[in-house]
């Protein structure tokens, strides 16, 4: 069951967003909770699923990684297992950083982030191009990166 989130948790929450190193100490300070407290918190919602983990923030330019790509793809047939298959099969690529399902002209959307154009062609042809039960690809290459791991905007509860 998942907790109710109050003020206080959604103060947790921004907090843990914008740099989740903090210290506990640092924010039950800025929420104006004791320790304890806040720690039964934070481990309540990560418990309930909530906060889901904590994770660095990477420079992909800095890795080598140049080229993000965003490609939809087109299931043949709709029926649940043709989706799930493909859905399975993209959980298995490492380049795949995020994918979804989506109403559209396409069914799902995946961002891909390789070193260069030369990288993701070996992967369309090796990997995406095989994928089972596609019938389209499309890919869209990203110029500029303009906002990227924003904060989620918490929803007003009373």
């Amino acid at each position: 069951m998942l907790p109710k989130l109050d003020k206080f948790d959604h103060a947790i929450l921004r907090l843990l967003q914008d740099d989740a190193r903090t210290t506990n100490v640092e924010i039950a300070d800025k929420v104006g909770l004791s320790q304890s407290p806040c720690l039964r918190r934070i481990r309540l919602m990560e418990e309930s699923g909530i906060i889901r983990g904590y994770r660095a923030d990477l420079d992909r330019r800095m890795l080598g990684l140049e080229l993000t790509v965003f490609v939809a793809f087109k299931v043949a047939r709709h029926t649940r297992e043709n989706a799930d298959a493909l859905h399975e099969a993209l959980l298995d690529i490492p380049e795949v950083v995020a994918c979804y399902m989506i109403s559209g002209e396409s069914d799902f959307l995946a961002e891909v982030v390789v070193e260069n154009l030369s990288a993701y062609e070996t992967l369309l042809t090796e990997k995406l191009l095989v994928l089972p039960n596609v019938t389209d690809i499309r890919s869209n290459f990203a110029i500029r990166s303009v906002k990227t791991g924003a904060p989620l905007k918490l929803p007003v509860r009373t």
